[in-house]
């Protein structure tokens, strides 16, 4: 039976870049001869420019938890079907936390380069992108919480995460949170997992470890558990330092640890909804490109495909061939295509004139 893979839509530049998205994984399926179903959400949701329209603040309100109820129910749905699976273009953020909140997410990103590995693992499911927003006059008052619970979550996560990338050991796991807000708390329960994980566990104020980075740089095998609040901050920081890719060129794995969706991880695009280039056939589709390798090796059986994809667009660099936003004249179509002609699942040339 061919794998069912989840697609959910937002709007701005997501029908353009699911229409790739689906493009390049039928194509990398039909190359290994595995196959694919690819199941679309129903819903279009809403992007914050989508939203913010003059509606005013009540019906965003309401719109907003609309599309947080109805994506957190086809996750729940297709987990429940045996769906490992979902890419998702961007949408809006209020929306997004809702559901990270309630499916208790973690976002993922190895970092490799100049030497070290470092393993980002983004706490989405508590601090102040979660939660609901309280409107009364002339203020908004934000909830958030912190559990015990879900912080063992979330670092028992990266720990099993950081042994399967690192079987020879980790040299350091650090956990950026302003814990000195939270009396003592996040201290306690951060001692007790390290305990029970047999792990050594650095909470540090997010200024300490940007300090230590920008100094000595993470050790070879680094984890780094983060509050969303620096990691969103710091992310670009850390590719420009010690990866080597664009952001905007990124996908990024999100794994929710709530028992309704166990198994299920959602992949999504670094970058935005990128509204201003709704329509113009311009947005840059490698990171969506990549995720649909991604999926295709881990959730499709299509061994290889991450490294065919990238010979591919390491071809298409050489040749000149992207988006306005990294330099180059040509469409989002037209990279796709390139890109789908340039796939081979042999380590060979990929483009005329390749050596």
């Amino acid at each position: 039976m061919e794998p069912a893979i989840g697609l959910a839509v937002g709007r701005g530049t997501g029908p353009e870049l699911a229409a790739a998205f689906e493009r390049v994984l039928t194509e990398i399926t039909g190359i290994y001869s595995t196959g694919v179903q690819i199941v679309r959400s129903e819903r279009t949701y809403h992007s914050y420019n989508s939203l913010n329209t003059g509606v005013g603040i009540e019906r965003i309100r309401e719109i907003t938890r609309d599309d947080a109820d109805h994506y957190r129910e086809f996750c729940r749905a297709r987990a429940a079907l045996g769906t490992t699976a979902v890419f998702r273009t961007a949408i809006n953020a209020q929306s997004l936390y809702l559901v990270r909140q309630a499916l208790q997410a973690v976002k993922v990103d190895v970092i490799s380069g100049r030497g070290v590995s470092l393993l980002l693992v983004r706490d989405a499911a508590q601090g102040f992108y979660t939660g609901e927003n309280l409107h009364v006059p002339d203020a908004l008052v934000r909830t958030m919480t912190f559990s015990r619970q879900i912080t063992e979550k979330v670092i028992a996560f990266a720990v099993e995460r950081a042994r399967r990338e690192w079987p020879d050991g980790i040299d350091e796991i650090l956990m950026a949170y302003k814990f000195h807000l939270l009396d003592g708390a996040l201290d306690a329960w951060v001692a007790e997992s390290a305990e029970r994980h047999g792990v050594a566990i650095a909470l540090c104020q997010p200024d300490t470890v940007n300090r230590n980075l920008i100094e000595r740089g993470p050790r070879p095998r680094t984890v780094v558990i983060a509050g969303n609040e620096w990691a969103d901050i710091m992310h670009v920081m850390l590719l420009d330092r010690f990866g080597s890719e664009r952001q905007e060129n990124r996908c990024t794995e999100n794994v929710y640890l709530h028992p309704d969706v166990a198994g299920l991880a959602e992949y999504q695009t670094v970058h935005g909804s990128a509204d201003d280039l709704e329509g113009r056939d311009t947005v840059n589709p490698v990171a969506t490109i990549r995720a649909a390798a991604m999926i295709a090796e881990r959730h499709a059986g299509c061994a290889g495909a991450v490294q065919m994809v990238e010979r591919g667009l390491g071809a298409l660099g050489r040749h000149g061939i992207g988006t306005p936003d990294l330099g180059g004249r040509h469409s989002t179509t037209a990279v796709v295509d390139a890109l789908i002609d340039a796939l081979e699942p042999e380590d060979a040339p990929v483009l005329a004139g390749e050596p």
